[in-house]
């Protein structure tokens, strides 16, 4: 499927068979739905005994066994799906990012000392690129991650500026807020689940444990939250309903439904964020020049994760990217454009 003018970021997939949102295994704890106050886009909600909160609920296998004419509709879709995935961009030339945000990185490194990024997610295909980035442009990293011995395969093992500590964002927001500690001074959510029959997945990962995230920094004072969330999020609204795309991502537990309940948790936290919302995420080389727009305008499109990864450091380091939710993809037609002109372009609602 491919991802044009309208919004949310799509799969992730490092075979090409597989169609997800991130990389990252989930736990098999039982899930817990979020907490949402006043959310315009609620499909089903259930009381909480303990609280006045109207909840989401996670879907039940009966949504599933009614959608045999979805099914169909994912069947007649799938060169279009296919064609999501892959590109037909030319190959960007390659410092531009280096170049442009070598000055932002170094006051923002001034401004926070000796203060760490946080990174969940750290040993997804995304995140990992986030922490190798952020390392190499000078930050202090802490990479959270749910599997230590997976990340000593993944992440460097001898970099002073790098800390790896177990931080699995299914677990609640007391442990990720003494795994985030008051040393970060900011948190880069690159969590996502993997695609499967656990209908339950995406809310225990995509959202209740962003929602967790966000409490830990709440409580710990942490301001700064960036999400990598998806294109299409918002695709009901959009009138993309039809959409392959959405269609797929949502049979098997609503993933993107669920990623849309936490960006709203997160525009109703008060911290200063940035969501990010790429399109079909490619494990190849960045192609083509970067295409970034307002929320709920892009719905096909493909785009490299090292490029998703470099707008998050962007994001860090720029003020315009405050208070943002941003789509991209990249096209090989599109203007070369500097970070902070994409990010002013874009307006805040």
């Amino acid at each position: 499927m491919k991802l044009q003018s309208h919004s949310h970021s799509a799969m992730a997939c490092n075979d090409s068979r597989l169609f997800r949102l991130g990389g990252q295994e989930i736990s098999r704890n039982p899930p817990l739905p979020l907490t949402l106050r006043k959310s315009p886009r609620r499909l089903c909600t259930v009381q909480c005994s303990h609280s006045n909160h109207s909840l989401p609920y996670p879907p039940s296998l009966s949504i599933i066994k009614s959608t045999s004419k979805v099914f169909s509709a994912i069947s007649n879709s799938l060169p279009n799906i296919m064609s999501f995935l892959t590109s037909d961009s030319t190959k960007m030339e390659g410092s531009d990012f280096t170049e442009e945000v070598t000055e932002a990185t170094e006051i923002y490194i001034n401004a926070i000392g000796k203060k760490k990024i946080f990174v969940a997610g750290a040993t997804g295909s995304t995140g990992k690129r986030i922490v190798e980035r952020l390392l190499a442009k000078g930050f202090r990293v802490k990479a959270g991650v749910r599997d230590l011995d997976k990340a000593k395969t993944i992440l460097p093992q001898d970099n002073p500026a790098l800390q790896i500590v177990k931080a699995d964002v299914t677990e609640g927001s007391a442990k990720l807020a003494d795994a985030i500690s008051d040393d970060s001074e900011a948190v880069i959510c690159a969590t996502g689940c993997r695609s499967g029959w656990d209908l339950y997945a995406p809310w225990k990962v995509d959202n209740l444990g962003t929602v967790n995230l966000v409490d830990a920094c709440r409580k710990l004072g942490v301001k700064r939250f960036i999400l990598v969330s998806s294109l299409l999020v918002n695709g009901a609204a959009m009138g993309q309903i039809l959409n392959p795309a959405y269609i797929f991502l949502n049979v098997f537990g609503l993933t993107l439904i669920a990623k849309l309940r936490a960006e709203d948790y997160i525009r109703e936290s008060g911290m200063n964020y940035t969501i990010i919302r790429p399109g079909g995420l490619r494990n190849e080389p960045p192609t083509g020049n970067l295409v970034m727009e307002p929320e709920d305008t892009l719905y096909e499109g493909t785009i490299s994760r090292d490029q998703v990864a470099e707008v998050a450091i962007a994001a860090l380091v720029r003020p315009q990217a405050s208070y943002k939710v941003v789509e991209i993809v990249a096209r090989a037609d599109a203007p070369k454009r500097s970070y902070g002109d994409l990010f002013s372009s874009i307006t805040q609602r």
